[in-house]
């Protein structure tokens, strides 16, 4: 067992010893504490020992069986894969013959998909037999899908050391609030949630893991306003990890007296660029808000702002497990709690990590973020998606020429459209729109579009002179008519 796992475990089992009837799980109509939390991961320990496997997948909604399994699994030394509700089938499918997952805990609503890949059920688990060599680095302790910039998500292989380092660092953060309940809002799924549950036990907390169901959260970006705010306002909790759009509908709450932020004592939020006109919103209605900033390949959060280091606009700085500087380009690097490798890939063997992002510090070593070098956005609900899989979706069943598609810290993605024939009703582009869509997550589809009044070409710049699109002057041309917010932030009555 691994030092920080030895750690995290060897705390587990002082809670369960010195405060037992504590609670530490609150699902949906129950509650478990310490004592029962620590003796039910050993049973299920045991029950993963009897079947002689090394991959574990879990496809459930949050709750307490999610989080048992989950420890469970990283105990055991296994590696375990959380199948995102928000992805497609297909994409499930792909991460479970990727992964080669021997073993599938899931909820029934899988049952037919599981069928169809191959599984069969017996018992707790849901049984398939893998030929050939494991495709995972050694030690991988949690394979986490990036949320799919493409059709194909590639895996992310990492330690537990690395993932258990990131946990400490983030319930170190959040000691000075003393925060004693947190609620995750985030499916399990997503890395910072399931290392925010982590650092929420590591404290001894309780952790609220109602089930998206619960919540009102459909999907990577339908959410349920009454039904969120009515759990918050029973749950009562102090520490919650955000996304930009769930922050925005509560400081949109608060301001219409439909929530309490006051009661809240740590927000984190990160996953996309959170707007300096929000942060000041947030701030006049006293949510506190932390912004952060982490990628899945460097075991998620590698900045945060914190109660003693709070600097509103950027990300905050370094954790300690981590170093931080800035390629020639502007470029953020990134050395410390890497990736293993890339699910099929050889080993990562680098010094340091290129992230993507363009970032400048302050004379403090706070990092402020300048945008990606890439062409993927990320939508406020922190989705990746590249959105030239989303327009080659489009333009390949016949009707559509051309697709530009945005949605960089939005919560809705706007497409721009040039039929094929001048002809082309509004009817035909709606039935295009409809058929992509159901190719793709709900995360990249389109939930607006506008026609153009003329093509984008070399001659009026939107395009470059071997015929692809020249992203910034699109974005810089119909600014106005893509930022255009499509869905009223009031709240229902």
């Amino acid at each position: 067992m691994s030092p920080e796992m030895q750690r995290f475990k060897h705390t587990l089992r002082e809670h369960a010893e010195r405060r037992g009837h504590a609670i530490a799980l609150w699902g949906d109509g129950s509650k478990m504490d310490y004592a029962t939390l620590y003796a039910e991961v050993e049973y299920r320990q045991q029950r993963l020992r009897d079947e002689h496997i090394s991959v574990v997948a879990l496809a459930l909604d949050n709750g307490i069986e999610a989080m048992l399994w989950d420890l469970a699994t990283l105990f055991e030394g296994l590696a375990c894969v959380i199948l995102p509700g928000f992805f497609s089938p297909a994409q499930r499918r792909h991460c479970l013959e990727q992964s080669q997952a021997e073993r599938v805990i899931a909820d029934p609503l899988y049952e037919e998909e599981l069928h169809a890949a191959g599984y069969r059920h017996s018992g707790e688990f849901w049984h398939r037999h893998f030929a050939g060599p494991n495709r995972l680095p050694a030690g991988t302790a949690k394979l986490t899908f990036t949320s799919g910039t493409t059709g194909t998500p590639k895996g992310v292989c990492l330690s537990a050391d690395s993932l258990l380092r990131v946990a400490r660092e983030l319930e170190q953060a959040s000691q000075p609030v003393e925060a004693k309940h947190h609620l995750a809002l985030l499916p399990l799924a997503i890395l910072l949630e399931n290392l925010g549950c982590y650092a929420a036990l590591y404290a001894g907390a309780m952790l609220s893991v109602p089930s998206q169901k619960t919540l009102g959260i459909q999907g990577a970006s339908g959410v349920d306003p009454t039904r969120l705010l009515a759990c918050l306002a029973e749950r009562r909790a102090q520490s919650l990890i955000l996304v930009p759009q769930l922050l925005l509908m509560l400081v949109t709450a608060a301001e219409q007296k439909a929530f309490n932020p006051h009661v809240v004592r740590f927000a984190a939020v990160g996953g996309a660029r959170v707007s300096h006109d929000l942060l000041q919103r947030a701030e006049r209605v006293g949510l506190p808000v932390f912004e952060g900033y982490g990628l899945s390949e460097c075991a998620s959060v590698v900045c945060l702002n914190r109660p003693q280091a709070h600097r509103p606009g950027s990300v905050g700085q370094p954790l300690p497990h981590v170093q931080l500087r800035l390629a020639d380009d502007g470029e953020v690097l990134i050395q410390g709690s890497m990736l293993l490798g890339y699910l099929g890939e050889a080993p990562y063997t680098g010094e340091w990590w290129p992230s993507g992002d363009l970032g400048a510090f302050d004379d403090d070593g706070f990092l402020y973020l300048r945008g990606r070098k890439k062409h993927q956005f990320v939508t406020s609900f922190g989705r990746n998606v590249n959105p030239e899989w989303v327009e080659a979706e489009l333009t390949q069943g016949g009707d559509i020429a051309q697709a530009f598609v945005h949605g960089e810290a939005l919560p809705h993605n706007h497409a721009l459209l040039w039929p094929v024939r001048a002809d082309c009703t509004s009817q035909v582009l709606e039935r295009a729109v409809a058929k992509a869509n159901a190719t793709l997550p709900d995360y990249a589809r389109i939930h607006c579009w506008t026609r153009l009044d003329q093509p984008f070409t070399a001659a009026n710049g939107l395009l470059t002179a071997n015929g692809r699109p020249r992203r910034d002057a699109i974005v810089e041309r119909y600014q106005t008519l893509l930022t255009t917010p499509i869905l009223s932030e009031e709240l229902p009555s």
